[in-house]
């Protein structure tokens, strides 16, 4: 598998960034970068991001929570952030995120985790939580959803969908301000446009809205659908925190609320004036309600 590795220096001086790098070498050749802050014998705290974003998304959350005590977990997922990038479109696939996300997992060896996951972040948490239910010990979901090809995608996915297969040039730092309510300043912009030197190393954030299960053929939709078998049966707490301006995702919460036993009777809510990238525009405001949460769970 051909890939590259975006050099240090397009990540010097980031904005509120300044937590140290560390990495994994996965089995097959990738090396997967991941943070990991806070109490080493705190309750661990899994942030799992989504596209075409990466562990920078997570800068205003991970201070409150390890000041509160908890060990913040936040991989860059294949193709992302610091970790290396595999250049054809055909190398990146469901299956293959979840794998490299298990041996993560595997190798820092992780348990009770809680589980914080926005977009692609939960088709892939929600999935690996459902091969592993005891691994896990809650979940906070946040505009994501986990799609078994059963419903048609509404209009919003289907324009995105269409717009990152064709445009001859993947814009991230234009989609992650599209995507947000707040105007984002150039040096942020910039830092989400770090990863990404040029077309070559965007094979998987370009790939991404195209392997999520659109139809019931999809080979994945299947294996959804037996996740959603574990989920439906999910005792233990689920917290819903959507935002009211995510035009893809805005609403599905109710389905995690109506369908998982945990997430009856908790504290959910409905993030105001925030986009899709809801850790961008309300971090510290996430960051104070999952606390919140976790002392009543923990």
């Amino acid at each position: 598998m051909e890939f590259v590795r975006t050099p240090d220096e397009r990540f010097e001086n980031l904005p509120d960034y300044p937590f140290a790098a560390r990495y994994l070498q996965l089995a097959d050749g990738l090396r997967m970068h991941f943070l990991d802050v806070g109490a080493g014998d705190g309750p661990v705290v899994l942030l799992l991001h989504g596209e075409p974003s990466w562990s920078y998304l997570y800068r205003k959350m991970i201070p409150p929570l390890a000041e509160a005590g908890y060990r913040l977990i936040a991989p860059d997922l294949i193709g992302f952030g610091k970790s290396d990038k595999p250049t054809k479109t055909t190398d990146y696939t469901y299956d293959r995120h979840l794998n490299w996300l298990q041996q993560c997992l595997d190798q820092l060896e992780l348990q009770d985790i809680q589980l914080f996951c926005q977009d692609w972040g939960g088709l892939l948490g929600l999935r690996l939580l459902a091969a592993q239910p005891e691994r896990f010990a809650s979940a906070v979901v946040a505009n994501t959803f986990l799609p078994t090809g059963s419903a048609k995608p509404n209009q919003a996915f289907e324009q995105w969908l269409a717009f990152s297969q064709n445009v001859p040039e993947f814009p991230v730092g234009k989609i992650l301000q599209a995507s947000t309510v707040s105007e984002l300043s150039p040096e942020v912009v910039a830092a989400y446009e770090a990863p990404f030197p040029d077309e070559s190393y965007k094979a998987g954030a370009r790939i991404f809205p195209a392997l999520v299960p659109m139809s019931e053929d999809d080979p994945e939709a299947a294996n959804n659908k037996e996740a959603w078998k574990v989920l439906s049966a999910w005792q233990k707490p689920l917290l819903t925190l959507f935002s009211d301006s995510d035009p893809i995702m805005k609403g599905l919460e109710k389905y995690f609320i109506e369908h998982i036993p945990g997430a009856k009777g908790q504290p959910h809510q409905v993030i105001e004036q925030a986009g899709h990238f809801l850790q961008e525009e309300k971090g510290e405001e996430l960051a104070a309600l999952m606390i919140d949460f976790y002392k009543g769970i923990i």
